[in-house]
């Protein structure tokens, strides 16, 4: 299904490919087997299954879906049954690609839902029960590690610090990476517990329903929540390097480049200005619900969340400017497999 390197060639905008620099350390996998990789998060079900080639691996089998587990939770504290039932449907699913696949080593782990839902242990054991598949609730600091180890080749070459974030469905991961070495090393990092389902239903709660009020209310909220982590962060004169992994960046990114359906091939890697960026964001924000549905690779799964991953988004690009934007289609499920490949399972 395709290829996962440990590095790509870089693209800016539409304009030719840059090759990054390789590593001449090249990883010796063992002989070829299935791994998967399974991440639940607050908003998506995701599974990657692939076999190692060379220094990366070959996908051989994938499954994405909108689960939304966590609609609901912010007012309730916990998960819906109409969102569990979602998501264990969508398990089954998994499931049975893990059996078909004959998979000889796999993790699958839960992030923001399961942490904070007072039903999270329950619905683990219900998930296990039911499917077979044994997720494991993982901390905010692991889910930010293994999302830089996924997606971290796709970071634009230059020198200093960078900074790496994954926009979720229930919270934000920053961190901040020394990417010197083939592996970067973690300087620092933060967690905030706003993602696209939490900051839309917290901004519903409160009552506001002027389009430009409910943005600006976003904006301010996500600004408090990242304001300790930017505070900590070096002043960097020729500006940050960035990279995003997540459903908001590579749908904004699709929409920039015009596309009438979500093509990976064509955003995985891509470096786009952020200027750029910022303009689809604000466009997107200003829209009715019914003209964000209208708009190829946003429709109705993603046009009620969408315009909170405009506010995360732009709200980064203001705290750390950056002249461009990396965009990755990878992160977690990538970085698990690259640590199941390694030996590690954790």
């Amino acid at each position: 299904m395709g290829n996962y390197p440990a590095r790509v060639p870089h693209r800016q905008g539409k304009g030719p490919r840059r090759q990054a620099p390789t590593s001449p350390a090249r990883a010796r996998w063992p002989q070829a087997r299935h791994y998967a990789a399974l991440d639940l998060g607050t908003n998506n079900c995701r599974l990657l299954i692939a076999r190692p080639q060379g220094n990366g691996f070959t996908v051989v089998d994938a499954f994405s879906r909108i689960v939304r587990l966590g609609e609901g939770l912010t007012s309730s504290g916990r998960l819906s049954d109409a969102a569990i039932e979602r998501t264990i449907a969508a398990l089954r699913v998994c499931a049975d690609k893990l059996k078909r696949r004959n998979v000889t080593l796999a993790r699958s782990v839960a992030t923001e839902a399961c942490r904070r839902a007072s039903n999270g242990p329950a619905f683990i054991r219900r998930v296990y029960r039911e499917t077979g598949i044994l997720l494991d609730i993982i901390s905010a600091e692991e889910e930010a590690r293994l999302a830089v180890l996924g997606c971290h080749a796709l970071l634009e070459p230059g020198e200093g610090p960078a900074v790496v974030f994954d926009i979720g469905g229930g919270s934000t991961e920053l961190v901040l990476i020394d990417a010197a070495e083939p592996v970067p090393r973690v300087l620092d990092w933060h967690s905030a517990p706003w993602g696209v389902v939490s900051l839309t239903e917290a901004t519903r709660e409160a009552g506001i329903t002027d389009t430009a009020r409910q943005y600006r209310h976003m904006r301010e909220t996500v600004t408090k929540s990242f304001a300790p982590f930017a505070a900590r962060l070096p002043d960097l004169p020729d500006g940050h390097r960035l990279l995003g992994t997540s459903g908001t960046v590579t749908t904004l990114t699709s929409v920039h480049l015009g596309l009438e359906s979500y093509d990976r091939n064509q955003v995985d890697g891509l470096i786009v200005p952020s200027d750029d960026m910022r303009g689809v964001s604000s466009a997107i924000a200003q829209m009715t619900l019914a003209e964000r549905c209208a708009v190829p690779c946003i429709g109705p799964e993603r046009a009620d969340l969408v315009v909170a991953g405009c506010a995360i988004l732009e709200t980064i690009l203001d705290l750390w400017p950056a002249e461009r934007l990396g965009v990755a289609d990878r992160g977690i499920r990538e970085g698990i497999l690259r640590r199941l490949m390694n030996g590690r399972d954790h």
